[in-house]
Protein backbone atom coordinates (compact mmCIF):
# COMPACT_ATOMS: atom_id res chain seq x y z
CA UNK A 1 0.00 0.00 0.00
CA UNK A 2 1.28 3.46 -0.91
CA UNK A 3 2.22 5.84 1.91
CA UNK A 4 1.21 8.89 -0.16
CA UNK A 5 -1.22 8.61 -3.06
CA UNK A 6 -2.14 11.68 -5.13
CA UNK A 7 -4.51 11.42 -8.09
CA UNK A 8 -5.48 14.31 -10.36
CA UNK A 9 -4.47 17.07 -7.95
CA UNK A 10 -5.51 20.47 -9.30
CA UNK A 11 -4.59 23.78 -7.67
CA UNK A 12 -6.31 26.92 -8.90
CA UNK A 13 -5.10 30.34 -7.73
CA UNK A 14 -7.17 33.51 -7.73
CA UNK A 15 -5.47 36.40 -9.55
CA UNK A 16 -6.64 39.85 -10.68
CA UNK A 17 -7.14 38.28 -14.13
CA UNK A 18 -9.28 35.47 -12.70
CA UNK A 19 -8.66 31.86 -11.64
CA UNK A 20 -5.65 30.10 -13.15
CA UNK A 21 -4.55 26.47 -12.88
CA UNK A 22 -1.09 26.46 -11.32
CA UNK A 23 -1.14 22.66 -11.00
CA UNK A 24 -3.23 20.56 -13.37
CA UNK A 25 -4.12 16.88 -12.77
CA UNK A 26 -0.90 16.02 -10.95
CA UNK A 27 -0.30 12.37 -9.96
CA UNK A 28 2.24 11.02 -7.48
CA UNK A 29 2.62 7.79 -5.51
CA UNK A 30 5.19 7.30 -2.75
CA UNK A 31 5.98 3.97 -1.10
CA UNK A 32 7.32 3.45 2.42
CA UNK A 33 11.06 4.12 2.57
CA UNK A 34 11.25 5.58 -0.95
CA UNK A 35 13.24 8.66 -1.95
CA UNK A 36 11.42 10.41 -4.78
CA UNK A 37 12.87 13.33 -6.74
CA UNK A 38 10.51 16.03 -7.98
CA UNK A 39 12.30 18.24 -10.49
CA UNK A 40 11.44 21.12 -12.79
CA UNK A 41 12.17 24.76 -13.55
CA UNK A 42 11.18 27.49 -11.12
CA UNK A 43 7.48 28.16 -11.56
CA UNK A 44 6.57 24.61 -12.54
CA UNK A 45 4.43 24.08 -9.41
CA UNK A 46 6.69 21.86 -7.30
CA UNK A 47 6.44 23.94 -4.12
CA UNK A 48 2.67 24.29 -4.53
CA UNK A 49 2.33 20.51 -4.48
CA UNK A 50 4.51 20.28 -1.35
CA UNK A 51 2.58 22.99 0.49
CA UNK A 52 -0.72 21.33 -0.40
CA UNK A 53 0.48 18.02 1.06
CA UNK A 54 1.41 19.61 4.39
CA UNK A 55 -1.83 21.62 4.46
CA UNK A 56 -0.66 25.23 4.25
CA UNK A 57 -2.73 26.21 1.22
CA UNK A 58 -3.71 29.88 1.13
CA UNK A 59 -7.25 31.25 1.06
CA UNK A 60 -6.79 32.30 -2.57
CA UNK A 61 -6.20 28.65 -3.58
CA UNK A 62 -8.84 26.17 -4.64
CA UNK A 63 -7.56 22.61 -4.22
CA UNK A 64 -9.32 19.57 -5.65
CA UNK A 65 -8.19 15.98 -6.15
CA UNK A 66 -9.68 12.61 -6.92
CA UNK A 67 -7.41 11.28 -4.19
CA UNK A 68 -5.07 12.87 -1.68
CA UNK A 69 -4.38 10.07 0.78
CA UNK A 70 -1.65 9.68 3.37
CA UNK A 71 -1.47 6.19 4.85
CA UNK A 72 -5.00 5.56 3.54
CA UNK A 73 -6.32 8.74 5.26
CA UNK A 74 -8.15 11.25 3.05
CA UNK A 75 -6.35 14.51 3.86
CA UNK A 76 -8.92 16.71 2.11
CA UNK A 77 -11.75 15.39 4.29
CA UNK A 78 -10.01 16.20 7.59
CA UNK A 79 -10.76 19.23 9.73
CA UNK A 80 -7.95 21.79 10.19
CA UNK A 81 -7.24 20.46 13.70
CA UNK A 82 -7.07 16.84 12.49
CA UNK A 83 -4.84 17.88 9.58
CA UNK A 84 -2.43 19.69 11.92
CA UNK A 85 -2.29 16.64 14.18
CA UNK A 86 -1.16 14.44 11.30
CA UNK A 87 1.29 17.05 10.04
CA UNK A 88 2.89 17.43 13.45
CA UNK A 89 3.18 13.68 14.00
CA UNK A 90 3.82 12.02 10.64
CA UNK A 91 4.79 14.63 8.04
CA UNK A 92 7.53 17.28 8.17
CA UNK A 93 8.84 19.77 5.65
CA UNK A 94 12.15 21.55 5.13
CA UNK A 95 11.48 24.88 3.42
CA UNK A 96 13.58 26.99 1.09
CA UNK A 97 15.65 29.85 2.57
CA UNK A 98 15.98 28.39 6.09
CA UNK A 99 17.26 31.61 7.65
CA UNK A 100 13.94 33.31 6.82
CA UNK A 101 11.92 30.37 8.24
CA UNK A 102 13.61 30.45 11.65
CA UNK A 103 12.47 32.93 14.32
CA UNK A 104 15.20 35.61 14.51
CA UNK A 105 14.26 36.50 18.11
CA UNK A 106 14.60 32.97 19.51
CA UNK A 107 17.75 30.98 20.11
CA UNK A 108 18.24 27.81 18.09
CA UNK A 109 17.95 25.60 21.17
CA UNK A 110 14.53 27.00 22.10
CA UNK A 111 13.19 26.55 18.57
CA UNK A 112 14.56 23.02 18.34
CA UNK A 113 13.03 22.00 21.68
CA UNK A 114 9.69 23.44 20.60
CA UNK A 115 9.71 21.10 17.59
CA UNK A 116 10.15 18.02 19.81
CA UNK A 117 7.12 15.89 20.68
CA UNK A 118 5.56 17.10 23.91
CA UNK A 119 4.28 13.64 24.83
CA UNK A 120 7.77 12.24 25.58
CA UNK A 121 9.64 12.82 28.85
CA UNK A 122 12.77 10.77 28.24
CA UNK A 123 13.88 7.23 28.94
CA UNK A 124 12.94 5.79 32.28
CA UNK A 125 10.47 8.62 32.95
CA UNK A 126 7.18 7.94 34.71
CA UNK A 127 4.10 10.08 34.92
CA UNK A 128 4.09 9.39 38.66
CA UNK A 129 6.97 11.81 38.91
CA UNK A 130 4.48 14.63 38.44
CA UNK A 131 3.91 14.34 42.20
CA UNK A 132 7.29 15.88 42.59
CA UNK A 133 6.88 18.61 39.98
CA UNK A 134 10.27 20.23 40.46
CA UNK A 135 12.12 16.95 40.01
CA UNK A 136 10.06 16.04 36.97
CA UNK A 137 10.52 19.48 35.41
CA UNK A 138 14.29 19.33 35.80
CA UNK A 139 14.47 15.81 34.36
CA UNK A 140 12.23 16.82 31.46
CA UNK A 141 14.32 19.92 30.69
CA UNK A 142 17.56 17.93 30.90
CA UNK A 143 16.25 15.27 28.52
CA UNK A 144 15.07 17.84 25.97
CA UNK A 145 18.43 19.60 26.09
CA UNK A 146 20.32 16.35 25.51
CA UNK A 147 17.93 15.43 22.70
CA UNK A 148 18.49 18.82 21.04
CA UNK A 149 22.26 18.31 21.16
CA UNK A 150 21.83 14.79 19.77
CA UNK A 151 19.70 16.06 16.86
CA UNK A 152 22.32 18.66 15.94
CA UNK A 153 24.99 15.96 15.96
CA UNK A 154 22.83 13.75 13.73
CA UNK A 155 22.62 16.43 11.05
CA UNK A 156 26.37 17.05 11.04
CA UNK A 157 26.77 20.02 13.42
CA UNK A 158 29.78 19.33 15.59
CA UNK A 159 29.92 22.48 17.71
CA UNK A 160 26.43 21.96 19.08
CA UNK A 161 26.94 24.00 22.26
CA UNK A 162 27.74 27.14 20.28
CA UNK A 163 24.92 26.60 17.78
CA UNK A 164 22.26 25.76 20.38
CA UNK A 165 22.86 29.12 22.11
CA UNK A 166 23.05 31.13 18.89
CA UNK A 167 20.43 33.14 17.04
CA UNK A 168 19.66 32.32 13.38
CA UNK A 169 21.38 35.44 12.06
CA UNK A 170 24.62 34.32 13.71
CA UNK A 171 24.73 31.12 11.64
CA UNK A 172 25.59 30.45 8.02
CA UNK A 173 23.00 29.34 5.47
CA UNK A 174 24.36 25.80 5.61
CA UNK A 175 24.07 25.65 9.41
CA UNK A 176 20.52 27.07 9.29
CA UNK A 177 19.58 24.40 6.76
CA UNK A 178 20.94 21.67 9.02
CA UNK A 179 18.97 23.13 11.94
CA UNK A 180 15.80 23.04 9.82
CA UNK A 181 16.43 19.36 9.03
CA UNK A 182 17.02 18.66 12.74
CA UNK A 183 13.68 20.32 13.57
CA UNK A 184 11.96 18.31 10.83
CA UNK A 185 13.22 14.93 12.07
CA UNK A 186 12.73 15.70 15.78
CA UNK A 187 9.35 13.96 15.71
CA UNK A 188 10.60 11.05 13.57
CA UNK A 189 8.14 11.69 10.72
CA UNK A 190 7.17 9.00 8.25
CA UNK A 191 7.32 11.48 5.35
CA UNK A 192 9.90 14.25 4.98
CA UNK A 193 9.44 16.84 2.23
CA UNK A 194 12.64 18.74 1.42
CA UNK A 195 11.97 21.73 -0.83
CA UNK A 196 15.28 22.61 -2.51
CA UNK A 197 17.30 21.94 0.66
CA UNK A 198 20.62 22.69 -1.07
CA UNK A 199 19.52 25.92 -2.75
CA UNK A 200 22.23 28.64 -2.71
CA UNK A 201 24.63 26.46 -0.70
CA UNK A 202 28.27 25.76 -1.46
CA UNK A 203 29.13 22.41 -3.03
CA UNK A 204 30.60 21.03 0.20
CA UNK A 205 27.47 21.99 2.18
CA UNK A 206 25.25 20.53 -0.56
CA UNK A 207 27.02 17.19 -0.28
CA UNK A 208 26.68 17.21 3.53
CA UNK A 209 22.94 17.94 3.38
CA UNK A 210 22.32 15.18 0.84
CA UNK A 211 24.36 12.69 2.88
CA UNK A 212 22.30 13.52 5.96
CA UNK A 213 19.04 13.00 4.07
CA UNK A 214 20.28 9.65 2.80
CA UNK A 215 21.33 8.66 6.31
CA UNK A 216 17.90 9.61 7.71
CA UNK A 217 16.24 7.46 5.06
CA UNK A 218 18.42 4.42 5.74
CA UNK A 219 18.44 4.56 9.54
CA UNK A 220 14.83 5.59 10.18
CA UNK A 221 13.12 4.34 7.03
CA UNK A 222 11.74 7.85 6.46
CA UNK A 223 10.14 8.41 3.06
CA UNK A 224 11.58 11.53 1.41
CA UNK A 225 10.16 13.76 -1.31
CA UNK A 226 13.17 15.73 -2.56
CA UNK A 227 12.31 18.83 -4.61
CA UNK A 228 14.85 20.65 -6.78
CA UNK A 229 15.36 22.42 -10.08
CA UNK A 230 18.70 20.70 -10.60
CA UNK A 231 18.26 17.14 -11.83
CA UNK A 232 21.86 15.98 -11.50
CA UNK A 233 22.50 17.31 -7.96
CA UNK A 234 20.34 14.74 -6.20
CA UNK A 235 19.76 12.16 -8.94
CA UNK A 236 21.98 9.47 -7.40
CA UNK A 237 20.18 9.81 -4.07
CA UNK A 238 16.71 9.01 -5.43
CA UNK A 239 14.90 5.78 -6.24
CA UNK A 240 12.43 7.38 -8.64
CA UNK A 241 12.11 10.76 -10.36
CA UNK A 242 9.08 12.79 -11.45
CA UNK A 243 9.59 15.71 -13.84
CA UNK A 244 7.21 18.69 -13.75
CA UNK A 245 6.66 21.35 -16.36
CA UNK A 246 4.16 24.20 -16.24
CA UNK A 247 2.02 22.62 -13.51
CA UNK A 248 1.96 19.12 -14.99
CA UNK A 249 3.94 15.94 -14.37
CA UNK A 250 5.34 15.23 -17.84
CA UNK A 251 7.45 12.14 -17.05
CA UNK A 252 7.96 9.70 -14.20
CA UNK A 253 10.08 6.60 -13.80
CA UNK A 254 12.98 5.02 -11.98
CA UNK A 255 16.23 6.91 -11.66
CA UNK A 256 17.96 4.80 -14.30
CA UNK A 257 15.09 5.18 -16.76
CA UNK A 258 14.81 8.96 -16.47
CA UNK A 259 18.56 9.60 -16.58
CA UNK A 260 19.49 7.09 -19.29
CA UNK A 261 16.43 6.89 -21.55
CA UNK A 262 14.24 9.97 -21.11
CA UNK A 263 11.14 9.86 -23.30
CA UNK A 264 9.90 13.42 -22.87
CA UNK A 265 11.82 16.20 -24.70
CA UNK A 266 11.71 18.40 -21.60
CA UNK A 267 13.48 15.77 -19.49
CA UNK A 268 16.09 15.36 -22.21
CA UNK A 269 16.57 19.14 -22.33
CA UNK A 270 17.12 19.30 -18.57
CA UNK A 271 19.82 16.64 -18.84
CA UNK A 272 21.48 18.37 -21.80
CA UNK A 273 21.56 21.69 -19.96
CA UNK A 274 23.75 20.24 -17.23
CA UNK A 275 27.41 21.25 -17.92
CA UNK A 276 29.72 18.40 -18.89
CA UNK A 277 32.82 18.78 -16.73
CA UNK A 278 34.76 15.74 -17.98
CA UNK A 279 36.96 17.91 -20.19
CA UNK A 280 35.15 17.32 -23.49
CA UNK A 281 33.47 20.74 -23.42
CA UNK A 282 35.41 23.14 -25.70
CA UNK A 283 36.83 26.35 -24.27
CA UNK A 284 34.22 29.14 -24.05
CA UNK A 285 31.62 26.89 -25.61
CA UNK A 286 27.97 27.81 -25.17
CA UNK A 287 25.96 25.62 -22.83
CA UNK A 288 22.90 23.84 -24.14
CA UNK A 289 19.70 25.72 -23.32
CA UNK A 290 16.02 25.26 -24.00
CA UNK A 291 14.76 28.32 -25.91
CA UNK A 292 12.05 30.47 -24.37
CA UNK A 293 10.65 30.36 -20.84
CA UNK A 294 7.76 28.82 -18.95
CA UNK A 295 4.61 30.56 -20.25
CA UNK A 296 2.51 32.61 -17.81
CA UNK A 297 -0.40 30.73 -16.30
CA UNK A 298 -2.86 33.25 -17.74
CA UNK A 299 -1.89 32.43 -21.34
CA UNK A 300 -0.98 28.75 -21.56
CA UNK A 301 -0.53 27.23 -25.02
CA UNK A 302 -3.15 24.80 -26.26
CA UNK A 303 -2.29 21.13 -26.44
CA UNK A 304 1.18 20.23 -25.19
CA UNK A 305 2.43 23.02 -22.94
CA UNK A 306 6.01 22.48 -24.07
CA UNK A 307 5.00 22.89 -27.71
CA UNK A 308 6.29 26.46 -28.33
CA UNK A 309 9.69 25.53 -26.85
CA UNK A 310 9.96 21.93 -28.04
CA UNK A 311 12.52 21.22 -30.80
CA UNK A 312 10.45 18.21 -31.92
CA UNK A 313 7.06 19.94 -32.06
CA UNK A 314 4.71 19.06 -34.93
CA UNK A 315 1.11 19.86 -35.90
CA UNK A 316 -0.24 17.08 -33.71
CA UNK A 317 1.16 18.83 -30.62
CA UNK A 318 -1.78 21.28 -30.60
CA UNK A 319 -3.68 18.34 -29.12
CA UNK A 320 -3.14 17.41 -25.47
CA UNK A 321 -0.95 14.29 -25.39
CA UNK A 322 -2.42 11.29 -23.54
CA UNK A 323 -0.65 9.36 -20.80
CA UNK A 324 1.61 6.67 -22.24
CA UNK A 325 3.69 4.02 -20.49
CA UNK A 326 6.66 1.98 -21.59
CA UNK A 327 8.26 -0.56 -19.24
CA UNK A 328 6.87 1.22 -16.19
CA UNK A 329 8.02 4.66 -17.33
CA UNK A 330 5.12 7.08 -17.87
CA UNK A 331 5.18 10.22 -20.03
CA UNK A 332 2.96 12.68 -21.88
CA UNK A 333 4.27 13.16 -25.43
CA UNK A 334 3.07 12.50 -28.98
CA UNK A 335 6.62 11.96 -30.22
CA UNK A 336 8.64 10.36 -27.38
CA UNK A 337 12.40 10.02 -27.50
CA UNK A 338 14.53 6.89 -27.08
CA UNK A 339 11.84 4.51 -28.21
CA UNK A 340 12.64 1.21 -30.01
CA UNK A 341 12.32 1.20 -33.75
CA UNK A 342 9.06 -0.36 -34.94
CA UNK A 343 9.48 -3.84 -36.33
CA UNK A 344 9.02 -4.10 -40.07
CA UNK A 345 7.35 -7.13 -41.60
Amino acid sequence: MALLDIRNLTIEIETPQGWVKAVDKFNLTLSDGEIRGLVGESGSGKSLVAETIVGIAKKTWHVTADRLHFDNIDLLSLSPAERRRIMGRDIAMVFQEPSSCLDPSEKIGAQLKEAMPARQIGKGGSWLQRRNWQHWHWKHWNWRHKEAVSLLHRVGIRDSREVINAYPFELSEGECQKVMIAMAIANQPRLLIADEPTNALEASNQAQILRQLERINKLSGTTILLISNDLTTFAQLTNNITVMYCGQAVESGSREQVLNTPHHPYTAALLQMMPDLDGSLPHKARLNTLPGAIPPLQSLPIGCRLGPRCPNAQKKCVQTPPLAKYKGQSYYCHFPLNMPEPKTK
